[in-house]
């Protein structure tokens, strides 16, 4: 009997699934800040409790790199630095963690990418699409494991290539609403997802055509479930991107503005 029961607890572990049986899927998506391009992972925040073993993450770097369709577990990417690099998706996930979610982290970024040019529309075989095919593979890849998967918000950290001249700046606006409504509605399927939206202010691009900033700022306006965090005051690199301590506090204020909105304020 007692070999038995150890021959049931074995298969039961190897079973056993390496994630929470309900997984809290949070979408990351934008351009060089949310990749972290100058974020050198060589001051990666410490995780004493291995916090990051526990988090499912699948990203693409468009012609960077990738976790080559399949899920690992949150650390630094490949690139930028002998360490690596990393975005506000660390201090995002952990803090998530913290406060009871069981997260995983899908990460599509894209240096240097414009909603025109690069992202484009559904069906315009842009950025965009593949960004979607990448998430319902990702989602059925974690479904297929047995788990159950529930989107829980969309982060978009993007827009200072938006503001290179003033009719692409005032063109934002109709292009990030529309996008993201096909996003929730369409893809997700869950109209009201809390969605977080930031943008360098201080980018000398978005300063000269700062509609790309009001533009986030309206969107979370109209919708109670959008939010604007800003990026002012982040320690940066160079004149675009932030450096590691300033990725660790942006990937903190993009989880506060999502907690903001699950609160109702």
């Amino acid at each position: 009997m007692k070999q038995l029961f150890l021959f049931i607890s074995s298969v039961l572990l190897l079973n056993t699934p390496l994630y929470a049986d309900t997984i809290d899927l949070f979408i990351m998506a934008g351009q060089s800040n949310m990749q972290g391009w100058r974020s050198d992972a060589a001051h990666y925040p410490p995780d004493p409790a291995h916090i990051d073993q526990q988090i499912p993450f699948y990203y693409k770097a468009v012609g960077y790199g990738s976790t080559q369709l399949k899920w690992e577990v949150l650390e630094p990417q490949q690139g930028h630095f002998p360490a690596g690099h990393f975005g506000p998706e660390v201090t995002f996930a952990r803090t998530a963690f913290h406060f009871g979610y069981h997260p995983a982290i899908f990460k599509y970024s894209s240096g240097g990418s414009s909603l025109k040019s690069d992202w484009k529309t559904a069906g315009q075989h842009g950025q965009y699409d593949d960004m979607v095919k990448h998430l319902k593979f990702a989602i059925h890849n974690m479904e297929a494991q047995g788990h159950h998967v529930i989107p829980r918000a969309i982060i978009w950290i993007q827009g200072e290539s938006d503001a290179e001249d003033a009719q692409l700046a005032h063109d934002y606006y109709w292009r990030l609403k529309n996008m993201l409504n096909h996003l929730r509605r369409v893809v997700l399927r869950h109209p009201h997802l809390p969605v977080v939206l930031s943008v360098d202010e201080m980018h000398p691009q978005v300063q000269q055509h700062p509609e790309v900033v009001k533009a986030q700022q309206q969107l979370a306006r109209e919708d109670h479930s959008i939010r604007f965090f800003s990026m002012r005051g982040l320690q940066k690199y160079d004149v675009t991107h932030l450096t590691a301590k300033g990725t660790i506090l942006q990937g903190k204020r993009a989880y506060y503005a999502f907690q903001q909105i699950v609160a109702g304020h």
